[in-house]
């Protein structure tokens, strides 16, 4: 049996006593909304999920259905020109399985946008609990949940089916008074611990401690401020159409490589130089 990496219960009660802090949110968004801007396409069915969903409708202008990013999500195959995963993809269970069933929701040529979390997010909060809990308790249990690499998640998006696909990546870098002030924020949009696997024991306060003095040894500014890191991974794909550009099959090109480099040609053999 594929083991559960997201407790969602856990994390639907996180979410409910989150405060609003929705500035990633909101940074994340004014990016699609840029991006959406450059493409040469009108569309007239889209879709958002996520737990902001609302507002990241709002934020890009979209008369959009609304569906929360549960494991099945509440989209009709076919319905939709647009599908945007507004910054939840990184708690998904089957990242895969929620991206087959966008692609799925999308009419041909349709586009998803997704925004998530990536592997350098929070990386120096990561370091700094790790280090403490094995200095402080010799051992060693997940306190920050693991985020995907850009090079995987891209690669998701071929399992998937999409055509066109492209990952990139936003670095963040967010500056607080010290690391309890980024931790009371992580809770305030409902992202802290629900891994399955994590430690249900309350953290001890000597592990917490240790953490801060060692995340502000290694990542406090000359002003005393420590710094968080947040890299948000966006990937975007195509619903495959017959009207998109396909690459060539082997041997179809109809131009020499030596005639577009303008360079002569050698033939197996010879040598090139000689």
């Amino acid at each position: 049996m594929e083991q559960t990496l997201v407790d969602r219960m856990a994390l639907a009660r996180r979410r409910a006593r989150a405060s609003g802090a929705t500035f990633l949110h909101e940074e994340a968004a004014r990016e699609v909304s840029e991006r959406l801007a450059e493409v040469n396409k009108s569309f007239t069915a889209p879709a958002v999920i996520g737990p902001e969903a609302a507002l990241w409708a709002d934020l890009l202008g979209l008369d959009a259905v609304q569906v929360p990013d549960d494991d099945v999500l509440a989209l009709e195959e076919g319905a939709h020109d647009l599908v945007v995963h507004g910054l939840a993809l990184h708690w998904a269970n089957d990242p895969v399985g929620q991206l087959v069933q966008m692609r799925r929701a999308l009419r041909p040529d349709g586009l998803m946008l997704a925004a998530l979390f990536g592997g350098e997010t929070l990386q120096e909060l990561r370091r700094a609990f790790s280090d403490a809990e094995v200095e402080v308790t010799g051992g060693l249990s997940p306190r920050v949940a693991p985020m995907g690499e850009i090079r995987d998640l891209g690669a998701l998006l071929q399992r998937a089916g999409f055509a066109l696909p492209v990952a990139d990546a936003m670095p963040l870098t967010v500056d607080y008074a010290d690391p309890l002030a980024l931790m009371r924020d992580l809770r305030a949009m409902g992202e802290t611990n629900v891994l399955a696997a994590r430690h249900r024991a309350p953290l001890r306060r000597a592990v917490l401690m240790r953490a801060a003095e060692l995340y502000h040894q290694h990542f406090a500014r000359p002003d005393g401020r420590i710094t968080a890191t947040f890299e948000i991974v966006f990937l975007t794909g195509w619903a495959p159409a017959e009207s998109q550009q396909k690459p060539l099959r082997p041997g179809s090109a109809r131009t020499r490589l030596a005639d577009a480099l303008r360079v002569p040609e050698h033939s197996a053999g010879e040598k090139a130089g000689g």
